[in-house]
Formats: C-alpha cells, structure tokens, sequence
C-alpha cells in the first residue's frame, strides 16, 4: 500500500510541477528586466543575462529542464539571493514548522477539548457559547485575526511583540527559549484560529452522532462506565474525522502561514513565498511551491495510515470481495 502510494504521490508533483510551472511563467512580469535592473536598456546584456539562466530558451524545454532537475534534487538558484533555492527553503523552514505545529497543535488540543466539553451537555449555555467562537473562528479570515491581535495586545496593551521571531541580543538560552515562546504566541494563535473552530465542531457532531449508535447502548447495557463509554468508545470513534481534517488542512495552514508571517514578520516560508512573487524570483516561487505540495502529499498518506491504527476495521493491502 504504502509503495503503490508513494507513485501516486511523484505523478501527483508530476502534475503539480508542470500546472505551477505553466500558471508562474503565464503570469503577468518579466524577470529578466527585475535581473538585468538599471542596464535593462542595454540588449546585449539582457541577452546575456537571459542566456545565463536559460531564458532565452523556450517554456517546453525549460519545463523539461526543470522536471529533471527537481527530480534529482536541484531547484535552481535564486534570482534574488544569487544562491541555490534549496538552501534558502531549508534555512527558512524551520521558522514555518515551528509555526506550524505550534497552530496546528493548539487547535487540535483544545478543539479537541472544547468538542468533547459542548457534546457533553449538549444545548447548553456552554454548548452554545462554544459554538458561536466556533462560527466566528470560521468566518474570520486569519490575516483579520492577526491583525486584531496584533492591534490589541501588542500595540496597545504591550503584552506580546508585534513581529519577528526573537528579540536581538538575548544570551542566555532559557531566556532565548522564552522569549521565542513569547514571539510565537501570537501568530500561532491567529493561524489555529479558523481550525480550532473546524475542530471543536467536527468533534461535537462526531461525539453526538457517535452516542447515539447502537454500540454505545450496547455498551451501556454490559454495565461499563459511563467515562469508559464515552472516552474508549464514542470518542475513538469520533476523532477519525479531526485525524482527516487535520491531515488535508497542512496546505490550507501553509497558505495561512504565507498571510501570518507577513503580518507578524515571521522570517519562514511564507515571508520569502511573498517577497520572492515581488520580485519574480521564479526559481525560488516554484521550489517553495515544490516544497509545500511535498509536505501536504506526506501529510496525507500519514493520514491514511494513521487510520489504520486508529480504527482497527480499517486494513491496507488486504483483497476484498
């Protein structure tokens, strides 16, 4: 299963590459006039700069270049940084991860929490509180969310910084540690916002569709705990939709993080996505969009096998009549 999977997803950047290749060099701009700057009047040197990146050459036989290229592992170089595109992504990366799994870890534990609380005593005022922020969450778009924090709690109130991702000068590590922690609250929280409230939804009728089922009252019956029913059987039951809409949700939270780290001035994927579209750096746009389609591929075949930890009826590979 996992080999059959692991084709699906090199015919899946196939299609990506040669889809973002086509949209990227359709687009409105001409690099090589960003390149050759103050001496774009001079035809001889733009044909030399265009020469050296092999602009001069037709889209077909620079996609064909590029495909093979990827696929044995060099990007290109930048226009801009005049570096290879792999080491940039790599040294931004680790700015978007952090980001990432912090938003995505806090929406899921307490989305997690706040389903199982409102499914508890459903219609409640606690049911119903949660679930107007849940409506909110979802209707608010995640730059807004950022803005509005970074409008309250750091320009007015002060309590958290208004970008970056740490404060210049600090020596001590636990210090450094922290005052990392206290940079990244704030993006975190307004890139989980929007799937904190999915969450906590899909949680709530997850725990509610499950409590009524026929297992549940059979389970009632051979005189288990109530805990014992609601926690090892209806909530196993009911997490296998959050497993799958945290899984598909990893390219939905990138292009979150492009929006956040623009905000906040996080130095990740994003902020270079941004500045690179600017500046039609397309090396750099295509490999940060190689990257992520990379990244959401993986996510979801772990997904996929998750499922079969999860739920037990669930098996790969096995023939079906």
């Amino acid at each position: 299963y996992i080999a059959r999977r692991s084709l699906q997803i090199i015919l899946l950047l196939l299609g990506i590459i040669i889809i973002n290749f086509v949209l990227i060099h359709s687009a409105p701009g001409d690099p090589i006039s960003v390149l050759a700057g103050e001496a774009a009047y001079d035809p001889e040197y733009v044909a030399r700069v265009a020469r050296t990146y092999g602009l001069d050459r037709s889209l077909p036989e620079q996609l064909i270049t590029y495909i093979f290229n990827v696929f044995t592992g060099d990007l290109g170089d930048s226009y801009t940084y005049r570096q290879p595109v792999l080491a940039i992504i790599l040294d931004r990366m680790p700015a978007t991860i952090l980001l990432m799994i912090s938003a995505q870890l806090y929406a899921i534990l307490l989305g997690i929490f706040l389903g199982v609380t409102s499914s508890k005593r459903p219609y409640s005022l606690t049911d119903n509180a949660v679930t107007v922020v849940g409506i909110l969450g979802y209707s608010i778009p995640v730059f807004w969310v950022g803005q509005i924090l970074m409008l309250t709690l750091s320009l007015q109130l002060g309590i958290f910084p208004t970008g970056g991702m740490a404060t210049y000068g600090i020596s001590d590590p636990f210090a450094s540690l922290l005052d990392k922690l206290h940079h990244l609250m704030l993006p975190a929280a307004a890139l989980g916002f929007t799937e904190l409230a999915m969450i906590t939804r899909l949680t709530r009728a997850g725990m509610l569709e499950n409590l009524g089922q026929d297992f549940i009252i059979t389970a009632k019956m051979k005189g288990l705990s109530e805990r014992k029913v609601f926690y090892k059987h209806a909530f196993r039951n009911a997490i296998l939709p959050v497993v799958t809409y945290a899984g598909i949700r990893v390219g939905h939270i990138f292009s979150g993080a492009l929006l956040t780290e623009t905000v906040f001035s996080w130095p990740g994927l994003g902020r270079l996505m941004y500045d690179s579209i600017l500046r039609r750096d397309y090396p750099l746009i295509m490999g940060v969009l190689v990257m992520a389609s990379i990244v959401v591929a993986l996510a979801t075949l772990a997904v996929d096998l998750a499922y079969g930890f999860i739920d037990p009826r669930i098996r790969y590979g096995e023939k079906r009549m």
